[in-house]
């Protein structure tokens, strides 16, 4: 039986943390933190998602901004809107919601953004930082990831992680990360994707597996070793007729049975998730502390 890495209960403390910081200033005379989201369109995940971010400015006193546009927005006012907020000496971050619509290019809205506002962490300036080691904006999830194994004292120095899956937001940074000098840090990191050969056979030998594929209940016991961490950073909307909301959250790994075999383990919700939401506010007290320097 597994120990459950309870990222809600950690993102409370973080908040905490940051929630006592923000009154320190205040007590001071100095102003809040303040971040801003903007969001394209009228994606349902996109709205929730950012409500939280919203929510979770106002509980720990923040300042917020939430920026909506239509989906029919043009590219270039987009990008004028990003210049506006780039030039907005009373902003400290903001973060532009993924994903946009398909007549906007991702790449050209990401690298219009200010990278010292850049608290998603994704502008190459960042990203490259954060290859090289230096003090950067780190993206949320793997940031948070990082944190919760750092908060639960986990020692991954010299072990095996596989990292399940590519993308620029999660799989390559964390495999950047984990394999980092510093606690936590130090592991042998094998990065897997779709186009994996006898990926079950890799994920046997892992110490680490952090799964960010978004295939409900792809890791199974089988797939893993006993004793082996989880880090299930997948979600997925799946169908239940049974359900009030009709539908149910589920995680790349089949929860139930991997609990049993795994030594620690992330919950879908309640695991990544909340995490991902508390590192983007300490990304936003870097960003502020930089700001006043």
């Amino acid at each position: 039986m597994s120990i459950i890495l309870d990222g809600k209960a950690t993102s409370n403390q973080i908040k905490e943390e940051l929630t006592q910081e923000v009154a320190t200033l205040k007590a001071s005379g100095k102003r809040p933190p303040h971040l801003a989201a903007v969001l394209v369109g009228n994606d349902g995940a996109s709205l929730t998602y950012v409500g939280s971010k919203v929510r979770s400015c106002e509980k720990i006193g923040f300042d917020s901004t939430l920026i909506r546009l239509e989906d029919t927005i043009t590219q270039d006012q987009l990008l004028e809107t990003i210049d506006n907020l780039n030039n907005d000496a009373t902003l400290d971050g903001f973060i532009v919601q993924l994903p946009l619509p398909k007549h906007i290019d991702e790449e050209v809205v990401l690298h219009a953004i200010n990278p010292a506002k850049d608290v998603d962490g994704f502008h190459p300036s960042n990203f490259g930082k954060m290859a090289l080691g230096m003090e950067t904006f780190i993206p949320a999830t793997p940031f948070g990831i990082m944190e919760l194994l750092r908060r639960y004292d986990l020692d991954i120095n010299g072990k095996h992680a596989v990292v399940i899956g590519r993308s620029h937001i999660v799989g390559r940074p964390m495999s950047i990360l984990l394999s980092n000098k510093g606690n936590p840090g130090n592991a042998t990191v094998t990065l897997t994707h779709s186009r994996t050969q006898n990926l079950a056979e890799i994920t046997k030998t892992a110490d680490i597996v952090v799964s960010a594929l978004g295939v409900p209940n792809f890791v199974t016991a089988e797939m893993i070793k006993q004793g082996a961490i989880i880090i299930d950073v997948g979600i997925t909307r799946v169908p239940d007729e049974n359900h009030p909301k009709g539908y149910v959250i589920v995680g790349d790994v089949a929860f139930g049975e991997v609990k049993e075999k795994a030594s620690f383990i992330t919950p879908v919700p309640g695991g990544v998730g909340p995490m991902t939401i508390a590192m983007l506010l300490q990304n936003t007290m870097l960003a502020y502390r930089r700001n006043q320097a």
